[in-house]
């Protein structure tokens, strides 16, 4: 018997679909007249043991328990799906083949690898354990993946990484969470400071941000703007670009606070003749964005329609799971396999006759084009979210759906369009030793951007000109007409959104203070994974962390107090995205397992040892009591219902 082990029921379906009829439908199981069986997870059925499962003097919380480090890591049967789990565990007794059919990322592979285990499976039955990835759920996309089963052995690394990953989560977060909540009720707190090593440095980016903002003082700075004269009669502006020579005057963004400097500049030009000392006209052009990951998707979602990210994540899991309108959501690759582009006709026919709104798009789309997206060795276990092949009534789709499924349709249509062409203009002037920039850019062909009807004529950075440059050769002499100041004002940066605070997460570097680690990071380096970046932000608003004001997203007093009391290590984005990118070196076998968790049990050590003096003095009299049935709860991927 072949016994496929799907994460989820809708997985388990979906492979149904497509075996051999009649199929006997049972108890947690189906079976397939060809003797194959298909069973399922809901979500997780195994979970880490709580530290009284290693000793039960653990279940009251004191400080002379910790660090609690387990020698030998337990799992435990969750007690809300004991009952499949005892159906799963009894099918792969009987088996002769078992198959992964976990989703096609590292906690899917994980979830069904860690049930095999727990099962007890023979060494020798485990190297014949076989994986299924599945990205679309469509019956001719599911026979694929069916026809194309690898060894489940080729995903060790995957799993190893997401073992790594749960159990760091788990000694980060059971000692820290223990110990600032010990501390805070010395200092008069009623409740529980939950810690996590993704969820603090989440808070701390929105507490930083708000004091920074709260502590800003606006400064002037000044510029200087002149009008001149070509030798036809023809005026132009062009803005002083100060020298290194003004370097003391100004500030780190290279602006100018000195208005006598900006004044004596004015005075050195006013009514003098200049020289155009370079013509520059380059002709540029921009390809068409990558398809989406979730986070590019949840990012673009927050700024067009106001979504949370957890909004979208749940709604793409409809689209995807319901509706089998989209490829698997929880992805974070932005690349698709050259396989792929035999689909591409009928993935363009699905969206012209589902989206009224990209018929025309979908029509006009010029399949002979090719864009970078498509690159096999960009793509692992998943691909980006791409439209399937199938086509539906959109009013049966909700306005969530429907906003959802119109983004990730238009961001593959504009794969098949061409670049976005312009024309960089550029003339430089001198006069009196100071040379004055006038810039302007000409879009040539809209390409790709047609598809996007709003602000045609931008290009996100407000450059593109309403009026033209005059034509100039270098060498040509011209008049200083008028020199003006420009008193501007600084402003402070801007409060977090639902797109910003995503934006901070997926590209940490930015944020990371430690020279040494932002070094090893990659761009796509970030806090958290794709599948739970969205429950991490949504985490710290149920902890009441965090407050919304209409799109704003604020600390709270609590929150705030909390990162301010902590070791800054704990409240910076630094270690957790060292850890991220050590997690994503162990599913590509650049380190082992040990490598990571040992000086990680270290780490816990020193930072219990400087915890133990904090004092939570600003927290006295708030919070409400309350006695967590659980000391910690990992990240998890939604539950599903069976």
């Amino acid at each position: 018997m072949r016994l496929f082990i799907a994460e989820k029921p809708s997985l388990g379906r979906a492979l149904v679909d497509v075996l051999p009829k009649p199929h006997q439908k049972n108890d947690g199981f189906i079976k397939a007249a060809n003797g194959d069986v298909v069973t399922w997870c809901i979500g997780h059925l195994l979970e880490q043991a709580e530290p009284e499962a290693y000793n039960p003097d653990y279940k009251k919380w004191a400080v002379e328990h910790l660090p609690i480090v387990p020698t030998e890591w337990k799992l435990v049967v969750k007690a809300s799906t004991k009952k499949q789990f005892t159906v799963v565990k009894k099918l792969i007794k009987q088996a002769d083949v078992l198959v992964n059919m976990g989703d096609p990322d590292r906690v899917g592979q994980i979830l069904i690898d860690e049930v095999i285990n727990h099962c007890g499976v023979s060494k020798a039955q485990k190297a014949q354990v076989m994986r299924c990835l599945i990205s679309d759920l469509n019956p001719a996309a599911v026979t694929k993946a069916l026809n194309n089963l690898r060894k489940n052995t080729d995903f060790i690394p995957l799993a190893t990484s997401a073992l790594a990953r749960a159990r760091a989560d788990w000694l980060y977060g059971i000692n820290m969470t223990r110990l600032c909540t010990l501390q805070g009720r010395q200092s008069g707190y009623n409740g529980v400071l939950s810690i996590g090593r993704v969820q603090t440095p989440v808070l701390g980016l929105v507490v930083h941000r708000d004091l920074e903002i709260a502590n800003f003082i606006s400064k002037p700075f000044y510029e200087v703007v002149c009008q001149f004269k070509t030798p036809s009669g023809e005026f132009y502006q062009a803005k002083w670009l100060p020298s290194k020579a003004c370097e003391p005057y100004m500030d780190e963004d290279n602006r100018v606070l000195s208005k006598a400097l900006a004044m004596n500049v004015i005075s050195r030009v006013q009514g003098q003749t200049g020289k155009i000392v370079k013509v520059s006209q380059d002709k540029k052009s921009t390809p068409a964005p990558l398809p989406y990951s979730l986070s590019a998707l949840q990012i673009d979602a927050a700024k067009r329609y106001g979504m949370s990210a957890q909004t979208v994540l749940d709604t793409c899991q409809q689209l995807y799971e319901r509706h089998k309108l989209i490829t698997y959501p929880r992805s974070d690759c932005r690349y698709l396999p050259k396989e792929h582009l035999n689909d591409v006709p009928q993935v363009i026919n699905a969206i012209a006759h589902s989206c009224a709104a990209l018929n025309g798009a979908a029509k006009n789309a010029n399949l002979s084009l090719q864009s970078k997206a498509w690159n096999d060795a960009k793509v692992s276990a998943h691909h980006a979210i791409i439209p399937t092949s199938k086509s539906i009534d959109m009013s049966r789709l909700s306005a969530a759906e429907n906003n959802i499924y119109e983004l990730v349709a238009r961001q593959y249509l504009i794969q098949f369009y061409p670049p976005f062409e312009y024309v960089d203009k550029q003339i430089d002037t001198e006069v009196s030793g100071g040379l004055f920039i006038a810039k302007q850019k000409d879009v040539v062909s809209q390409g790709w951007k047609s598809l996007f009807p709003t602000k045609p004529n931008t290009q996100g950075d407000g450059e593109f000109s309403a009026t033209s440059l005059p034509y100039v050769e270098k060498g040509d002499q011209v008049d200083c007409q008028q020199a003006e100041l420009k008193e501007k004002q600084t402003t402070p940066p801007k409060f977090f959104t639902d797109a910003t605070l995503l934006a901070a997460m997926t590209g940490i570097a930015r944020y990371v203070t430690d020279a040494s680690i932002k070094k090893v990071l990659r761009d796509t380096d970030g806090l958290g994974t794709e599948a739970t970046r969205a429950g991490i932000i949504e985490l710290l608003f149920k902890r009441q962390f965090l407050t919304r004001k209409g799109k704003d997203i604020r600390a709270t007093e609590v929150g705030t107090q909390l990162i301010c009391s902590l070791p800054t290590r704990m409240t910076i984005p630094d270690m957790t995205a060292h850890w991220e990118s050590q997690l994503e070196a162990i599913s590509q076998k650049e380190i082992k397992y040990a490598h990571f968790m040992d000086p990680i049990t270290q780490s816990i050590d020193e930072l219990i040892n400087e915890v133990k003096v904090v004092t939570f003095t600003g927290l006295k009299g708030k919070g409400k009591p309350y006695k967590p049935k659980r000391t910690y709860k990992a990240n998890k991927k939604t539950s599903f219902k069976k």
